[in-house]
């Protein structure tokens, strides 16, 4: 095997020539035995189409190894495939790619994998309840293979942290593999090391606690469900019965959780990604010609003990985030570190529809956006937004909590922290 830069060189078995591959395609190399060829998995990307799955494959060649499977024996291994997430390839993607690599990996282990494929929004909160608490909280290893987005984690979350653990509780080990619409977990733990949508990571043995935020609302504050045709009471905290819901990705307010809340809907998701910047033209440059609408609320930062409110009245984008990228090309914090546990603001005050496009834009050149002077960007601690009466529309009192959209009332807020509990741990490549 010979390397170059991001390169390295095998020799095929079967054929006997050399081929390069770049390292950020290789899933593993597995050494079968000193006398026969290593087996070596990695992906091929479609060049004409950046946003599809890759295609995995498996050959025996000269190359060193790079993985050693970790032994399933002791640990109970489920997989989740989200049916609905993203453009919904999970289930193609499993067939196609998961389930070949897994048999590679754990020859004999693979056929006692359990596998769930979701039915409903609620099928990983259900299994949470059902099946994975109980044995997270019995002290027994728990593998979750999760084919989704962002969602399916923060589903897990939240349902682990639903009930009181006991003192024997262990954190399950998360192997995500990306098939939601922007998968800012995955590119923000990832940071480009690797490129094999999360299958390298089913190979190793490395693993970091996933930090997380818990956002508390007042009394009557609503989830809305549905496309916002339905509303939901939210989880309260036992100790002081305030609803929350707890995330890993984002808390914000404004304009970023007005464009998720209203692409939320089939007719937007068959844009993957595109979505996004088709609601934000919607919203930035209103058909009646107006101005976007300057969001109303006091909003206070929280650093170390002492919460500081922000001077200005009126705002445009607020929003805490304890990732890099919120897409893959969209770096919202550049000095966010993969799983660092560290909370940073990205806030800018009202603007017009083709400044606010600017500032987003340079967010695309890899977070260039938080050195220009309209953008206020720092570490925090916490967040608070209090309404106050300001907000006569429903609409500009809408919070995003990871994908989800949470209505505060006129008079209503929002306070978000960060979480020292420790819930899952997600596998890294």
């Amino acid at each position: 095997m010979a390397e170059s830069d991001n390169k390295f060189t095998i020799r095929l078995a079967e054929k006997g020539i050399e081929k390069a591959i770049s390292r950020n395609d290789l899933v593993a190399v597995i050494s079968n035995s000193e006398s026969s060829p290593s087996t070596i998995i990695y992906v091929e990307h479609d060049g004409s189409d950046a946003t599809a799955p890759p295609k995995v494959k498996i050959t025996k060649g000269e190359a060193l190894a790079t993985a050693h499977p970790p032994d399933t024996s002791d640990a109970e291994t489920h997989i989740v495939i989200s049916t609905g997430s993203g453009t919904n390839k999970a289930i193609t993607f499993y067939d196609e790619a998961v389930k070949p690599v897994l048999e590679t990996l754990f020859p004999k282990g693979h056929g006692n994998f359990l596998i769930h494929h979701t039915e409903s929004a609620s099928t990983i909160l259900d299994l949470t309840n059902d099946i994975f608490f109980p044995t997270a909280n019995a002290g027994i290893t728990l593998r979750i293979i999760l084919l989704s987005g962002d969602g399916g984690v923060i589903d897990l979350v939240n349902g682990l942290l639903s009930k009181p653990c006991s003192a024997e509780y262990k954190a399950p080990l998360v192997f995500l593999i990306p098939l939601g619409t922007a998968n800012a977990l995955y590119h923000s733990s990832n940071a480009g090391r690797e490129n094999t949508w999360g299958l390298s990571t089913l190979a190793s043995e490395k693993s970091k606690p996933l930090p997380i935020f818990t956002a508390s609302f007042s009394a009557g504050a609503r989830l809305l469900v549905d496309e916002a045709r339905r509303e939901e009471e939210l989880p309260k905290d036992p100790s002081t019965q305030h609803p929350i819901l707890h995330g890993a990705v984002v808390c914000s307010w404004g304009m970023h959780a007005s464009l998720v809340a209203d692409s939320d809907t089939a007719e937007y998701r068959k844009f993957g990604i595109d979505r996004f910047k088709m609601a934000a033209k919607e919203a930035l440059y209103p058909a009646d010609g107006s101005p976007p609408h300057p969001y109303k609320a006091k909003v206070s930062v929280l650093k170390g003990e002492d919460w500081k409110p922000l001077k200005a009245e009126e705002h445009m984008y607020v929003l805490a985030t304890m990732v890099s990228n919120l897409e893959k090309p969209f770096t919202i914090s550049p000095g966010s570190k993969p799983l660092d546990d560290t909370l940073h603001l990205v806030y800018f005050g009202p603007t017009n529809g083709d400044e606010a496009m600017r500032i987003m834009g340079l967010a695309y050149q890899g977070g260039k956006h938080v050195e220009d002077p309209m953008v206020h960007y720092e570490a925090i601690d916490g967040l608070r937004i209090e309404f106050q009466g300001k907000e006569e529309d429903d609409r500009w009192r809408r919070i995003c909590v990871d994908g989800k959209i949470v209505r505060v009332e006129k008079g209503g807020w929002v306070e978000l922290k960060k979480e020292e509990r420790r819930v899952l741990d997600m596998v890294v490549d």
